[in-house]
């Protein structure tokens, strides 16, 4: 279905549920996105890169004239239905919770009164292409439009932070809604997660030189809950060692891996205990490889961008110790999957997808190979797996 298709399925669904005129809708694309390098360094302040995808979360709203918000979904059941005056706590498993925190974020900060009537739906399976930070920020740009607002994308991404951080305790970094918010066709996104400057960076490869290729494992799995905060933990408590060590303990419980300089790191990184040893190498060693790939990724170099991508899922298997069973399978057959460049976890690697650079003359040969390779080491996702030849895109944004 083209998103084109899409829209109007989306438009069609509003006006048999709210009896509402084609004029009255607004429409809102907010993008998926993938991180070729940076795996897991975000939330120590690291070095990130990420480009925003030509598959996303479609929000078609309604503004109302009272503080009713009521979302319905075409990819799952139920209704979001609540008023900006009694915004209910998060609620485990709930897909409601990322248009609640949204609304919640912006009722504290910008004091909304106006709601929305409004349905969603993506584009793509979802796990590791961050649909939570795509979705939330779609709530965030449909809230302002319906209130009249005109806010930044750099204020947004504090605002959908907020949601992810705060009201649905996950202690993620800045990356998904940055990529998400500041992205640009055909660039490669070089961001700085302590500063927050950022770079939009295009590549002298041509289109018919690669592709972004996704492999959505089958497996699907909240990261709350998972061992995401538990990794965060282990590298700020590296980081906290390091520090001490060196006579710069961090205040205020500001222990990140960033605060170490690089050679404090290389003196008395071999003192830190496992597992906090490898979480530390993975943070520096990724830090170099971003580095390496952005200007691979400039002069179009994209063999090298594939072997930088190729180490960081490396590094993310043994060294961050991420990822799952089905996802290590799938990142090892990309690996060796002739027409990939590189390949690597999506996202924190215990469910969702593995994202590679391809070469748009394999679709086919990839597509084969997959199939001969995944299903028959995990039988149980022979049904649910799936294969994505993907673009980059603009960043979130009113399209209608």
């Amino acid at each position: 279905m083209s998103s084109e298709q899409l829209v109007e399925q989306l438009k069609a669904h509003l006006r048999a549920r709210i009896g509402c005129r084609d004029d009255d809708i607004r429409v809102v694309c907010s993008p998926l996105r993938v991180s070729p390098l940076g795996a897991h360094v975000d939330h120590q302040d690291g070095l990130v890169t990420g480009m925003a995808l030509d598959q996303a979360i479609y929000l078609a709203f309604v503004p109302r004239t009272d503080a009713r918000v009521r979302v319905t979904s075409l990819n799952f059941e139920g209704c979001a239905d609540f008023t900006l005056d009694a915004i209910p706590p998060m609620a485990p498993r709930d897909w409601g919770n990322y248009a609640r925190g949204a609304a919640l974020a912006l009722v504290q900060s910008h004091a909304i009164g106006l709601g929305l009537d409004a349905v969603v739906m993506g584009t793509m399976p979802i796990g590791g292409l961050s649909s939570s930070a795509a979705v939330g920020v779609a709530y965030l740009l449909a809230l302002e439009s319906a209130n009249g607002l005109m806010v930044t994308p750099q204020e947004n991404i504090e605002l959908d932070r907020y949601v992810e951080n705060t009201y649905l305790g996950l202690r993620n970094g800045v990356l998904d809604q940055s990529v998400i918010l500041l992205s640009d066709r055909d660039c490669l996104t070089f961001l700085d997660c302590r500063t927050m400057a950022v770079q939009r960076i295009p590549t002298e490869a041509s289109r018919d030189e690669y592709e972004i290729l996704v492999v959505y494992s089958g497996i699907r799995k909240a990261l709350v809950g998972t061992a995401y905060n538990n990794r965060v933990a282990e590298c700020q408590e590296a980081a906290q060692l390091l520090l001490t060590w060196s006579g710069h303990p961090a205040t205020n419980g500001n222990c990140r891996l960033r605060l170490v300089a690089p050679d404090v790191y290389a003196h008395l990184g071999d003192r830190l205990p496992a597992p906090l040893d490898r979480r530390a190498r993975h943070f520096f060693t990724e830090l170099e490889r971003v580095r390496q790939g952005v200007e691979a990724w400039r002069v179009g170099d994209m063999g090298r961008m594939g072997e930088l991508m190729r180490a960081s899922g490396a590094s993310s298997v043994h060294d961050y110790e991420s990822g799952s069973p089905h996802l290590t399978s799938l990142y090892e057959i990309l690996s060796e999957c002739p027409g990939v460049y590189g390949a690597r976890f999506s996202g924190a690697g215990f469910r969702g997808s593995c994202i590679a650079l391809s070469h748009p003359a394999y679709r086919e040969e990839i597509e084969a190979y997959i199939a001969d390779h995944y299903p028959s080491k995990h039988p149980d996702i022979a049904d649910w797996y799936s294969v994505h030849f993907c673009h980059t895109s603009e960043a979130a944004r009113l399209i209608a």
